[in-house]
C-alpha cells in the first residue's frame, strides 16, 4: 500500500502525523542540479548550419546554459547569438578557445568572450605536437600567462582535459601530473571532463576529491561498458555518487557533452537533460 499524506494523518493525530508525512516525502529535498547546461559541440553540424534554430530547439528542451565549442561559432556573428541567448533566456558561462587562437588571436579572443557573455575561457584541447615531454612543457608557462592576461580583462580560465593527459607519461610522470604542478591553482581552474578520466582509466571521485577547490565545470557524458560514449543515463558512470562528493561542492557549471551523440542529436541531449533534471543527490 501506498503511504500518502492523507493516509498518515488520517491514520494518527496532530503534530506526529505531520512530522512523518514530512520524513516519508523528504528525499525529493535531495540536490539537484539548478541550470543544466550544453557543450554545444555536441550539436556542431546542425549549429552550423543553423545557430539560431539551434539555440531555439536547445531553450526548448530546457538547457539554460551553453558552451560554445566547435560548429564554427568562431567565425559567426556573435552580436546575433548573444542576442538569441537573451531573447531565450540562455546564458554562456564559458566558451572554448583553442590554444593557437589565445596565443595569435588574444584581443579578439577576449571581446568574442564578452560579446557572448562569458565570464571564463577554457582551453579544450592540446594537438599532438604538443604532447611530448619538451612540448607540453614548453605549453604550460603559456597557460599560466593565458591565466594571467584573462585575469586582467576580467575573464577566468580553465583547462579540459581529454583521456591523454593521464595515459601519456613521459619519464612515468602523467602529462596531467605535471599541469597540476607546473600551472597556478589560483588561476588555472579545471573543466573535469568526466568520461574521458574514466576512459584513461582514472578513478573520477578519487579524482574529484584531489582538485576539488580547481574545478570549475564538468563535462558530463556517459559510458557504456564497452567504454563508447553515450547519453547521461544510458550508461555506467554514477553521476549522483560524484556530484555528491565534497569535492564537487565548488562546481559551477553541468554542461551536457556527447562527441558522438547520433544525428538527429536532438533526443540524444533531450535524454541526457532528463535524467539530469530527475537526478537527486
Amino acid at each position: 500500500m501506498m503511504i500518502s499524506r492523507r493516509n498518515l494523518l488520517a491514520g494518527a493525530g496532530g503534530v506526529a502525523a505531520l512530522s512523518l508525512a514530512d520524513f516519508a516525502i523528504a528525499p525529493a529535498s535531495a540536490a539537484q542540479l539548478k541550470a543544466i547546461g550544453l557543450q554545444l559541440y555536441t550539436v556542431r553540424d546542425i549549429f552550423q548550419k543553423d545557430p539560431v534554430g539551434t539555440l531555439e530547439q536547445v531553450a526548448r528542451i530546457g538547457y539554460r546554459e551553453v558552451e560554445f565549442g566547435g560548429g564554427g561559432y568562431d567565425a559567426m556573428d556573435h552580436a546575433l547569438l548573444r542576442k538569441t541567448m537573451d531573447r531565450l533566456g540562455l546564458k554562456s558561462p564559458s566558451l572554448h578557445i583553442g590554444y593557437d587562437a589565445l596565443l595569435g588571436q588574444f584581443d579578439k579572443s577576449v571581446t568574442m568572450a564578452k560579446t557572448l557573455g562569458a565570464g571564463t575561457v577554457v582551453l579544450p584541447y592540446m594537438t599532438n605536437e604538443h604532447r611530448t615531454e619538451q612540448g607540453w612543457n614548453a605549453a604550460l608557462p603559456n597557460f599560466n600567462r593565458f591565466a594571467k592576461d584573462l585575469k586582467k580583462a576580467g575573464l577566468g580560465f580553465a583547462y579540459h582535459n581529454h583521456d591523454f593527459e593521464f595515459t601519456i607519461k613521459p619519464g612515468g610522470v602523467s602529462l596531467y601530473e605535471r599541469f597540476l604542478k607546473e600551472t597556478d591553482p589560483a588561476l588555472v581552474k579545471v573543466e573535469l571532463d568526466l568520461y574521458w578520466a574514466a576512459h584513461a582509466g582514472e578513478d573520477p571521485g578519487a579524482l574529484i576529491d584531489r582538485l576539488s577547490k580547481r574545478l570549475y565545470a564538468y563535462h558530463v557524458k556517459d559510458m557504456r561498458a564497452d567504454r563508447s560514449m553515450t547519453a547521461v543515463g544510458q550508461g555506467t558512470i554514477d553521476f549522483a555518487g560524484l556530484f555528491k562528493r565534497k569535492g564537487s561542492a565548488g562546481v559551477q557549471h553541468f554542461y551536457v557533452e556527447n562527441d558522438q551523440a547520433p544525428a538527429p542529436y536532438l533526443p540524444d541531449i533531450t535524454t541526457s537533460f532528463q535524467t539530469l533534471r530527475a537526478l537527486r543527490f
